[in-house]
């Protein structure tokens, strides 16, 4: 599939992205019409057992739009990869849920929000996790790695879909799950390109 999208246009909508989720990591709830942090939790119906050990200030970071762990088991021992990871959130019970014997990888592509799971990790003193800058992209030498990848209100920013949804199969290992949830238009769009590219982070 060909894409409308200059490289000017998707580097518009990187910038715009970027932008924004720096904001977020300082105030999550600010941005966002629906419920963050631990109500936003509740609201969506994550396991109470999970939520029970976040410490508060780990909690009030969470800005997802659905509950991946609904979707499917993430068994101990496995290696789950969250894109769009945020402040780490989904990551971290992620982490939980694997135990000592099993890795999780947390990408995103705002420095400012892995600082922000950085600082979750530590907070949480949790060992089996790593968190960097990167897209889904940016990991072709971890092909047929991952039993489990996780996805939050993720996809419906990243202007070549197609492509990333490719390089989450090269990565996850046969037989492995993708686990998304997401949010997607229900009204018309601009029929115009550019007023589409201006406003695709909002």
């Amino acid at each position: 599939m060909t894409s409308q999208l200059s490289v000017q246009d998707q580097e518009q909508i990187e910038t715009g992205i970027r932008d924004k989720y720096r904001k977020v990591a300082a105030t999550p709830e600010s941005h966002f019409k629906y419920p963050t942090g631990r109500d936003g939790l509740k609201g969506l119906h994550y396991d109470e057992s999970l939520m029970r050990d976040l410490p508060d200030a780990v909690a009030g970071s969470f800005c997802g739009v659905g509950n991946p762990f609904s979707l499917g088991e993430i068994p101990s021992g496995a290696h789950v990869l969250d894109i769009g990871c945020g402040a780490g959130v989904d990551a971290l019970l992620a982490a939980n849920l694997v135990g000592v014997s099993g890795k999780v990888l947390g990408i995103d592509l705002t420095p400012e929000m892995i600082q922000k799971a950085d600082a979750n990790k530590k907070m949480m003193n949790i060992n089996n996790i790593e968190f960097r800058v990167a897209s889904v992209q940016d990991l072709a030498g971890m092909d047929a790695y991952f039993n489990v990848v996780i996805s939050n209100g993720v996809f419906n920013l990243i202007p070549e879909k197609e492509v990333a949804l490719q390089a989450v199969y090269n990565l996850l290992k046969p037989g492995g799950r993708l686990l998304m949830v997401d949010q997607f238009a229900s009204g018309p769009l601009s029929k115009e390109l550019k007023d589409r590219v201006a406003t695709w982070f909002q």
